[in-house]
């Protein structure tokens, strides 16, 4: 599966980046995510997904490949 950001809805909370900072990083510039790790492998998957729950603007989703 990989993981997928709709930065159109990030408001820059960084959930993401705390809960999952091997995966996700903020834009220096307007905070918004950076997907730094696209794919999701079994090891990361529940960390991913308790990182897409926490999304406040629910900006990121699972999409299965």
């Amino acid at each position: 599966m990989r993981v997928a950001a709709d930065l159109d809805r990030c408001v820059g909370a960084g959930q993401c980046v705390l809960t999952a900072p091997a995966r996700f990083d903020q834009n220096d510039e307007d905070g918004r995510v950076l997907v730094l790790a696209a794919e999701v492998d079994e090891d990361a998957a529940e960390e991913v997904r308790e990182a897409v729950a926490v999304c406040p603007s629910q900006a990121l989703s699972l999409v299965e490949r």
